[in-house]
Protein backbone atom coordinates (compact mmCIF):
# COMPACT_ATOMS: atom_id res chain seq x y z
CA UNK A 1 0.00 0.00 0.00
CA UNK A 2 1.06 3.76 -0.82
CA UNK A 3 -0.04 6.53 1.07
CA UNK A 4 1.13 10.23 0.48
CA UNK A 5 1.32 12.65 3.51
CA UNK A 6 1.15 15.92 3.89
CA UNK A 7 2.52 18.05 7.09
CA UNK A 8 1.59 21.62 7.10
CA UNK A 9 4.32 23.78 9.25
CA UNK A 10 4.51 27.59 9.58
CA UNK A 11 7.84 27.54 6.69
CA UNK A 12 7.29 24.64 4.86
CA UNK A 13 5.22 21.72 3.56
CA UNK A 14 6.49 18.29 5.00
CA UNK A 15 5.68 15.63 2.57
CA UNK A 16 5.98 11.93 2.56
CA UNK A 17 5.66 9.08 -0.18
CA UNK A 18 4.78 5.97 2.56
CA UNK A 19 5.02 2.34 1.56
CA UNK A 20 3.13 0.19 4.56
CA UNK A 21 3.10 -3.56 5.19
CA UNK A 22 1.52 -4.95 7.93
CA UNK A 23 3.78 -6.75 10.80
CA UNK A 24 4.77 -10.46 10.19
CA UNK A 25 4.63 -10.16 13.85
CA UNK A 26 1.15 -12.30 14.75
CA UNK A 27 0.99 -11.20 18.37
CA UNK A 28 0.46 -7.64 17.33
CA UNK A 29 -2.02 -7.52 14.34
CA UNK A 30 -2.21 -3.46 14.11
CA UNK A 31 1.52 -3.55 14.05
CA UNK A 32 2.80 -2.00 10.79
CA UNK A 33 5.73 -1.75 8.77
CA UNK A 34 6.25 1.88 7.26
CA UNK A 35 8.86 2.94 5.08
CA UNK A 36 8.95 6.81 4.31
CA UNK A 37 10.27 8.87 0.93
CA UNK A 38 10.63 12.54 2.86
CA UNK A 39 10.81 15.65 0.87
CA UNK A 40 10.03 19.51 2.23
CA UNK A 41 8.21 22.15 0.19
CA UNK A 42 9.64 25.26 1.54
CA UNK A 43 7.31 28.33 2.24
CA UNK A 44 8.10 32.00 2.09
CA UNK A 45 5.07 32.70 4.68
CA UNK A 46 2.98 31.07 6.97
CA UNK A 47 0.42 29.46 4.91
CA UNK A 48 -3.18 30.58 5.01
CA UNK A 49 -6.70 29.89 3.74
CA UNK A 50 -6.03 32.07 0.48
CA UNK A 51 -2.89 30.12 -0.05
CA UNK A 52 -4.88 26.47 -0.30
CA UNK A 53 -5.24 26.75 -4.50
CA UNK A 54 -1.68 27.15 -5.26
CA UNK A 55 -0.29 24.98 -2.88
CA UNK A 56 -2.29 22.56 -3.62
CA UNK A 57 -1.59 22.96 -7.86
CA UNK A 58 2.67 22.85 -6.47
CA UNK A 59 1.68 19.50 -4.20
CA UNK A 60 0.61 17.58 -7.13
CA UNK A 61 3.55 18.83 -9.54
CA UNK A 62 5.93 17.70 -7.08
CA UNK A 63 4.22 14.30 -6.52
CA UNK A 64 3.83 14.02 -10.55
CA UNK A 65 6.89 11.11 -10.52
CA UNK A 66 5.58 9.21 -7.34
CA UNK A 67 4.13 5.59 -7.45
CA UNK A 68 0.33 5.85 -7.41
CA UNK A 69 -0.93 6.20 -4.17
CA UNK A 70 -3.89 4.20 -2.55
CA UNK A 71 -4.75 7.23 -0.08
CA UNK A 72 -3.35 10.96 0.77
CA UNK A 73 -3.48 11.57 3.99
CA UNK A 74 -2.97 15.09 6.28
CA UNK A 75 -2.40 16.59 9.41
CA UNK A 76 -5.58 17.13 11.24
CA UNK A 77 -6.31 20.40 12.76
CA UNK A 78 -9.02 21.41 15.02
CA UNK A 79 -12.13 20.25 13.92
CA UNK A 80 -14.73 19.98 16.67
CA UNK A 81 -13.77 17.84 20.04
CA UNK A 82 -13.57 14.31 18.48
CA UNK A 83 -12.26 10.42 19.31
CA UNK A 84 -9.18 9.50 18.60
CA UNK A 85 -8.88 7.38 15.24
CA UNK A 86 -8.40 7.78 11.17
CA UNK A 87 -11.72 9.81 9.99
CA UNK A 88 -12.18 10.53 6.12
CA UNK A 89 -11.73 13.82 4.59
CA UNK A 90 -14.84 14.94 3.20
CA UNK A 91 -15.28 18.51 1.25
CA UNK A 92 -17.84 19.50 4.39
CA UNK A 93 -14.66 18.11 6.68
CA UNK A 94 -12.63 20.30 4.86
CA UNK A 95 -14.44 23.64 4.79
CA UNK A 96 -14.97 23.30 8.49
CA UNK A 97 -11.21 22.96 8.58
CA UNK A 98 -10.53 26.57 7.37
CA UNK A 99 -14.18 28.33 8.65
CA UNK A 100 -15.21 26.68 11.48
CA UNK A 101 -13.83 27.50 14.37
CA UNK A 102 -12.02 31.05 14.04
CA UNK A 103 -8.63 31.85 13.61
CA UNK A 104 -7.38 29.04 11.69
CA UNK A 105 -3.89 27.19 12.33
CA UNK A 106 -1.31 26.00 10.12
CA UNK A 107 -2.28 22.51 10.71
CA UNK A 108 -5.96 22.88 9.80
CA UNK A 109 -4.60 23.32 6.43
CA UNK A 110 -3.59 19.45 5.79
CA UNK A 111 -7.32 18.09 5.59
CA UNK A 112 -8.35 20.41 2.93
CA UNK A 113 -4.62 19.83 0.96
CA UNK A 114 -5.10 16.14 1.29
CA UNK A 115 -8.56 16.04 0.32
CA UNK A 116 -7.25 18.35 -2.90
CA UNK A 117 -4.39 15.98 -3.68
CA UNK A 118 -6.76 13.04 -3.30
CA UNK A 119 -8.98 14.25 -5.62
CA UNK A 120 -6.57 14.51 -8.23
CA UNK A 121 -5.36 11.02 -7.62
CA UNK A 122 -8.85 9.37 -7.65
CA UNK A 123 -8.46 8.29 -4.59
CA UNK A 124 -9.43 8.61 -0.69
CA UNK A 125 -8.52 11.32 1.77
CA UNK A 126 -7.62 10.68 5.46
CA UNK A 127 -6.74 12.97 8.64
CA UNK A 128 -5.63 10.85 11.77
CA UNK A 129 -6.12 11.95 15.45
CA UNK A 130 -6.48 15.53 14.75
CA UNK A 131 -5.44 18.10 17.17
CA UNK A 132 -8.85 18.37 18.84
CA UNK A 133 -9.08 15.14 20.01
CA UNK A 134 -10.44 14.70 23.14
CA UNK A 135 -11.66 11.96 25.29
CA UNK A 136 -11.11 13.16 28.90
CA UNK A 137 -12.96 10.78 31.34
CA UNK A 138 -16.01 12.97 32.76
CA UNK A 139 -14.04 13.34 36.07
CA UNK A 140 -11.36 14.56 34.58
CA UNK A 141 -13.12 17.42 32.86
CA UNK A 142 -14.68 18.63 36.16
CA UNK A 143 -13.09 21.26 38.42
CA UNK A 144 -14.34 23.15 41.86
CA UNK A 145 -15.45 25.83 39.97
CA UNK A 146 -19.56 25.21 38.34
CA UNK A 147 -19.45 25.63 35.09
CA UNK A 148 -15.60 25.71 34.68
CA UNK A 149 -14.54 22.64 32.80
CA UNK A 150 -11.41 21.32 31.33
CA UNK A 151 -10.51 20.09 27.57
CA UNK A 152 -8.21 18.38 26.57
CA UNK A 153 -5.40 20.14 25.00
CA UNK A 154 -2.12 18.11 23.89
CA UNK A 155 0.63 16.75 21.20
CA UNK A 156 -2.23 14.07 19.87
CA UNK A 157 -0.76 12.80 16.99
CA UNK A 158 2.95 12.47 18.71
CA UNK A 159 1.77 10.97 21.91
CA UNK A 160 -0.71 8.62 20.53
CA UNK A 161 1.84 6.98 18.13
CA UNK A 162 4.85 6.76 20.36
CA UNK A 163 2.10 5.38 22.90
CA UNK A 164 1.40 2.79 20.57
CA UNK A 165 5.09 2.27 20.06
CA UNK A 166 5.74 1.73 23.42
CA UNK A 167 2.74 -0.63 23.94
CA UNK A 168 4.43 -2.82 21.21
CA UNK A 169 8.03 -3.07 23.29
CA UNK A 170 5.97 -4.41 25.84
CA UNK A 171 4.33 -6.91 23.60
CA UNK A 172 0.81 -5.47 23.86
CA UNK A 173 -1.89 -3.44 21.41
CA UNK A 174 -2.19 0.01 22.41
CA UNK A 175 -6.07 -0.96 23.16
CA UNK A 176 -4.50 -3.44 26.01
CA UNK A 177 -2.27 -1.40 26.95
CA UNK A 178 -1.73 1.81 29.90
CA UNK A 179 0.87 4.06 29.08
CA UNK A 180 2.08 7.88 30.12
CA UNK A 181 3.68 10.00 27.14
CA UNK A 182 5.50 12.92 28.11
CA UNK A 183 6.22 15.01 25.13
CA UNK A 184 8.86 17.88 26.09
CA UNK A 185 9.37 20.17 23.36
CA UNK A 186 8.84 24.27 23.06
CA UNK A 187 5.74 23.33 24.56
CA UNK A 188 4.76 20.31 26.56
CA UNK A 189 2.05 17.87 27.59
CA UNK A 190 2.02 14.64 29.96
CA UNK A 191 -0.78 12.48 28.82
CA UNK A 192 -2.54 9.00 30.20
CA UNK A 193 -3.26 6.71 28.21
CA UNK A 194 -5.39 3.80 29.54
CA UNK A 195 -6.71 0.94 26.66
CA UNK A 196 -6.04 3.46 24.00
CA UNK A 197 -8.06 6.39 25.56
CA UNK A 198 -6.05 9.67 26.19
CA UNK A 199 -7.99 9.74 29.47
CA UNK A 200 -6.69 12.50 31.87
CA UNK A 201 -3.64 15.24 30.73
CA UNK A 202 -1.58 17.86 31.77
CA UNK A 203 -2.39 20.01 29.17
CA UNK A 204 -0.21 21.98 26.98
CA UNK A 205 0.40 25.31 26.58
CA UNK A 206 -1.05 28.09 28.73
CA UNK A 207 -2.74 25.45 30.10
CA UNK A 208 -0.58 23.43 31.44
CA UNK A 209 2.85 20.78 31.35
CA UNK A 210 5.80 21.22 33.05
CA UNK A 211 8.11 23.95 31.40
CA UNK A 212 9.48 23.76 28.07
CA UNK A 213 11.83 25.39 25.64
CA UNK A 214 9.44 28.54 25.68
CA UNK A 215 6.35 26.92 27.73
CA UNK A 216 6.33 28.51 31.35
CA UNK A 217 4.79 25.41 33.28
CA UNK A 218 2.49 25.72 36.10
CA UNK A 219 2.13 29.34 38.10
CA UNK A 220 0.83 29.79 41.25
CA UNK A 221 -2.67 30.95 40.81
CA UNK A 222 -2.39 34.21 42.97
CA UNK A 223 0.41 35.24 40.76
CA UNK A 224 -1.14 34.53 37.62
CA UNK A 225 -3.74 36.20 38.27
CA UNK A 226 -1.34 39.49 39.70
CA UNK A 227 0.33 39.06 36.28
CA UNK A 228 -2.73 39.07 34.08
CA UNK A 229 -3.77 42.22 36.07
CA UNK A 230 -0.73 43.90 35.79
CA UNK A 231 0.48 42.95 32.00
CA UNK A 232 -3.50 42.17 30.79
CA UNK A 233 -4.38 38.86 28.59
CA UNK A 234 -2.19 38.66 25.76
CA UNK A 235 0.95 39.62 27.08
CA UNK A 236 0.39 37.13 29.72
CA UNK A 237 -0.42 34.26 27.20
CA UNK A 238 2.72 35.36 25.23
CA UNK A 239 4.63 34.25 28.39
CA UNK A 240 2.83 31.38 29.40
CA UNK A 241 3.35 29.49 25.65
CA UNK A 242 6.00 31.68 23.88
CA UNK A 243 8.35 33.57 26.29
CA UNK A 244 8.52 31.05 29.52
CA UNK A 245 10.39 27.91 30.55
CA UNK A 246 13.85 28.07 29.38
CA UNK A 247 14.06 31.04 27.55
CA UNK A 248 12.63 32.62 29.95
CA UNK A 249 14.99 31.58 32.50
CA UNK A 250 18.17 31.41 30.97
CA UNK A 251 18.03 33.89 27.96
CA UNK A 252 17.64 30.99 25.52
CA UNK A 253 15.46 27.80 24.07
CA UNK A 254 18.26 26.86 21.97
CA UNK A 255 18.54 23.36 23.36
CA UNK A 256 21.85 22.40 21.80
CA UNK A 257 23.22 25.64 23.25
CA UNK A 258 21.99 25.40 26.37
CA UNK A 259 23.14 21.36 26.77
CA UNK A 260 26.68 22.95 26.23
CA UNK A 261 26.21 25.68 28.88
CA UNK A 262 24.75 23.95 31.30
CA UNK A 263 28.14 22.10 32.18
CA UNK A 264 29.71 25.46 33.67
CA UNK A 265 26.55 27.56 33.79
CA UNK A 266 24.28 27.30 37.32
CA UNK A 267 21.27 29.83 35.13
CA UNK A 268 21.11 26.59 33.08
CA UNK A 269 22.20 24.31 35.98
CA UNK A 270 19.13 25.61 37.84
CA UNK A 271 16.86 25.74 35.13
CA UNK A 272 17.25 22.07 34.09
CA UNK A 273 16.97 20.85 38.08
CA UNK A 274 13.35 22.91 37.53
CA UNK A 275 12.71 21.13 34.10
CA UNK A 276 13.41 17.74 36.11
CA UNK A 277 11.56 18.24 39.26
CA UNK A 278 8.22 19.25 37.53
CA UNK A 279 8.44 16.26 34.35
CA UNK A 280 8.95 13.94 36.90
CA UNK A 281 5.37 15.32 39.16
CA UNK A 282 3.65 15.47 36.06
CA UNK A 283 4.48 12.23 34.67
CA UNK A 284 3.27 10.49 38.69
CA UNK A 285 0.15 13.27 37.79
CA UNK A 286 -0.91 10.95 34.99
CA UNK A 287 0.16 7.97 36.59
CA UNK A 288 -2.16 7.97 38.89
CA UNK A 289 -4.70 9.25 36.70
CA UNK A 290 -4.85 5.61 34.74
CA UNK A 291 -6.91 2.45 36.23
CA UNK A 292 -3.35 0.72 36.87
CA UNK A 293 0.08 0.37 37.07
CA UNK A 294 1.32 1.67 33.31
CA UNK A 295 2.97 -0.76 31.39
CA UNK A 296 5.31 1.53 29.66
CA UNK A 297 6.24 5.45 29.95
CA UNK A 298 7.55 7.55 27.12
CA UNK A 299 9.52 10.74 27.02
CA UNK A 300 9.65 12.47 23.57
CA UNK A 301 10.15 16.02 22.05
CA UNK A 302 12.99 18.08 21.29
CA UNK A 303 14.12 17.50 25.09
CA UNK A 304 14.35 14.05 24.75
CA UNK A 305 17.62 14.37 22.55
CA UNK A 306 19.09 16.35 25.99
CA UNK A 307 20.65 13.30 27.34
CA UNK A 308 22.08 14.26 30.71
CA UNK A 309 18.10 15.35 31.48
CA UNK A 310 16.91 12.53 30.43
CA UNK A 311 19.21 9.95 32.79
CA UNK A 312 18.09 12.35 35.50
CA UNK A 313 14.45 11.69 34.80
CA UNK A 314 14.65 7.83 33.86
CA UNK A 315 16.35 7.38 37.35
CA UNK A 316 13.71 8.99 39.52
CA UNK A 317 10.66 7.39 37.20
CA UNK A 318 12.22 4.33 36.41
CA UNK A 319 10.38 2.30 39.57
CA UNK A 320 6.73 3.28 38.02
CA UNK A 321 6.87 1.46 34.61
CA UNK A 322 9.52 1.01 31.65
CA UNK A 323 10.96 4.26 30.07
CA UNK A 324 11.23 4.83 26.51
CA UNK A 325 12.90 7.49 25.50
CA UNK A 326 11.71 8.78 21.51
CA UNK A 327 13.59 12.00 20.76
CA UNK A 328 11.78 14.38 18.55
CA UNK A 329 8.79 13.88 16.84
CA UNK A 330 7.22 10.99 14.87
CA UNK A 331 3.98 12.79 13.29
CA UNK A 332 4.90 11.96 9.54
CA UNK A 333 4.74 8.05 10.37
CA UNK A 334 2.06 8.53 12.95
CA UNK A 335 -0.44 10.16 9.73
CA UNK A 336 1.45 6.79 7.44
CA UNK A 337 0.16 4.41 9.93
CA UNK A 338 -3.17 5.64 10.63
CA UNK A 339 -3.76 5.22 6.91
CA UNK A 340 -2.44 2.13 6.87
CA UNK A 341 -4.78 0.60 9.22
CA UNK A 342 -7.36 1.72 7.50
CA UNK A 343 -6.63 0.45 4.11
CA UNK A 344 -5.69 -2.85 5.36
CA UNK A 345 -8.36 -3.63 6.91
CA UNK A 346 -7.16 -3.45 10.55
CA UNK A 347 -9.53 -0.50 11.68
CA UNK A 348 -12.49 1.30 9.80
CA UNK A 349 -12.44 4.97 8.40
CA UNK A 350 -14.15 7.59 11.00
CA UNK A 351 -16.92 9.73 9.69
CA UNK A 352 -16.85 12.96 10.78
CA UNK A 353 -19.98 14.97 11.74
CA UNK A 354 -20.10 18.61 12.53
CA UNK A 355 -20.12 19.59 16.31
CA UNK A 356 -23.43 20.77 17.26
CA UNK A 357 -21.62 23.62 19.41
CA UNK A 358 -18.12 25.35 18.22
CA UNK A 359 -15.27 24.93 20.63
CA UNK A 360 -14.88 28.45 20.72
CA UNK A 361 -18.26 29.14 21.95
CA UNK A 362 -17.85 25.92 24.22
CA UNK A 363 -14.44 26.07 25.62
Amino acid sequence: MIAYVINPGTSGLKLACATLDPSDNPALPGKLKVHLVRTELPLAHPPAVADLPQLSQDIVALTADWPAPDAVVGRGGMIGRVGAGTYRVTPELAHYAVQGEGPVSVINLGGPLALALAEARGVPAFIVDPQSLDELLPEARETGVMGVRRHAEFHALNARVTARRAAHEVGKRLREARVVVAHLGATTSVTAFDQGRAVDSTGTGPDGGPLGAMQSGPLPTRALLELLYEVGQERTLQLLSGEGGFLALTGSANLKDLELREVEDPQVQAAAATFVHQACKAIGEQTGALSGRPDAIVITGGIARWDALMDRIERRIAWIAPVLIIPGELELEALAEGAGRVLLGLEPAREWTPPVVPRSAGA
